[in-house]
């Protein structure tokens, strides 16, 4: 089953950016997907995840599992650590990777756990 990493891409990070300017959403996005993502991942730009306050922020999903919004992320320093929780979050079958096993980041800036789905 694949999990799909969202990645929203019209954060800016609480900073104003210029029109023609990449923003730290875009640059997030383009560095997870040069980065590459791991197995069992697959990596999806997104206009907004609503949590503009807290950007630059994505969102992990997969069906029958608990779904995660993070936020306050760097495009220029969280890149290893996204991915790394996106693969640890990836091996978890309901998605709930124990506390310890998660990055740091994924610890602090979560904004949201969200329960899966009932069929």
């Amino acid at each position: 089953m694949t999990v799909t990493l969202h990645v929203c891409t019209t954060c800016r990070m609480g900073e104003p950016v210029p029109d023609d300017a990449a923003r730290p959403g875009a640059r997030l996005l383009q560095a997870l997907e040069e980065a590459g993502a791991p197995a069992g991942v697959r990596i999806v730009p997104v206009e907004c995840l609503s949590a503009c306050d807290h950007g630059c922020n994505i969102a992990l999903s997969a069906p029958g599992r608990w779904s995660y919004v993070y936020g306050h992320l760097d495009p220029d320093s969280h890149v290893e650590d996204i991915l790394a929780g996106a693969a640890a979050y990836a091996k978890a079958p309901d998605g709930l990777v124990p506390w310890r096993e998660r990055p740091v980041i994924f610890r602090k800036q979560s904004l949201a756990r969200i329960p899966p789905m009932e069929n």
